[in-house]
């Protein structure tokens, strides 16, 4: 689903990615306060709304989060859309990094391979693409960021998301009425049609991360982490087969520099899941 997020970015094109987002964010809140309420997670909500840390931490990570969404229904919108699959790509590679740094966690030597070609391909791709380097690595850093902030709270995912966007209520609300004082007016509630589809940007932000927190309860970690490479992937093949956009010779060396550390970090992943135990 979040793979194939740039089609419905398509439907929305005419709505400004700031009034975009700002939609996207009063709308997400409704549906994720329904589903808090479905699965009876509302203990969980006032628990944290309790604890002045984890709404520190959580008002920083919506900040995060609400730059990230911002950049990639930018980048996507203004036909970037190899440079916004590619922050994804690099993501995974940037959260080792910052485990290591930040959480005292050690790289074995070909994780080391792996974070050394990622570099060397962002290198090539600043000499050589330079101004879509700042879409990749603003997302790649934001939703890195993002992850190991919300790794220091107790919150569970969707209590998380629920919070993240009552803090950014307020700032998606004078968006959406600085745009509807403009001369062209809100892009919603004129258009029929085209206020469902900003109305289901909620459903699209809340419903896919729902599901990833069900499956991280029941999958292995070095699983769930592989899969995690098919959205980049999908959205790399959408940028060249449905948006028909170029694909510089820099950002070509960069993708396969980052499939080659990809590959040796799943399987440096596999290869240690799959050694016995020594008694």
């Amino acid at each position: 689903m979040w793979g194939f997020l740039p089609l419905y970015l398509i439907l929305v094109q005419s709505v400004p990615p700031f009034e975009f987002v700002g939609w996207r964010i009063i709308w997400t809140l409704p549906f994720c306060l329904l589903i808090v309420f479905l699965r009876k997670q509302g203990q969980d909500l006032i628990a944290a709304l309790k604890d002045k840390r984890s709404l520190l931490i959580l008002t920083a990570s919506a900040t995060l989060i609400g730059i990230n969404w911002l950049v990639y229904v930018w980048a996507i919108q203004n036909g970037n859309v190899y440079a916004a699959s590619l922050g994804y790509y690099i993501n995974p590679l940037l959260n080792v990094v910052l485990g290591t740094i930040v959480l005292g966690e050690r790289l074995n030597r070909k994780q080391w391979l792996a974070v050394a070609l990622a570099a060397t391909g962002v290198a090539i791709l600043a000499s050589g693409a330079l101004t879509t380097l700042w879409i990749s690595l603003t997302l790649a850093f934001s939703f890195g960021t993002y992850g190991l902030l919300r790794k220091q709270v107790a919150v569970g995912s969707l209590p998380g998301l629920t919070i993240e966007s009552a803090i950014l209520l307020i700032p998606a609300s004078l968006i959406a009425l600085y745009y509807a004082g403009l001369p062209q007016g809100s892009a919603f509630g004129g258009d029929i049609q085209l206020s469902f589809y900003i109305m289901l940007g909620g459903v699209f932000t809340a419903v896919p991360l729902l599901l990833f927190a069900v499956a991280a309860r029941r999958m292995d970690y070095s699983t769930l982490g592989f899969i995690q490479f098919l959205a980049p992937t999908i959205v790399f093949l959408l940028g060249l087969f449905v948006f028909k956009e170029e694909l510089q010779t820099a950002q070509l060396i960069c993708f396969l520099l980052i499939w080659t550390a990809l590959s040796i970090f799943v399987w440096d992943l596999w290869s240690r899941r799959k050694k016995p135990d020594i008694a």
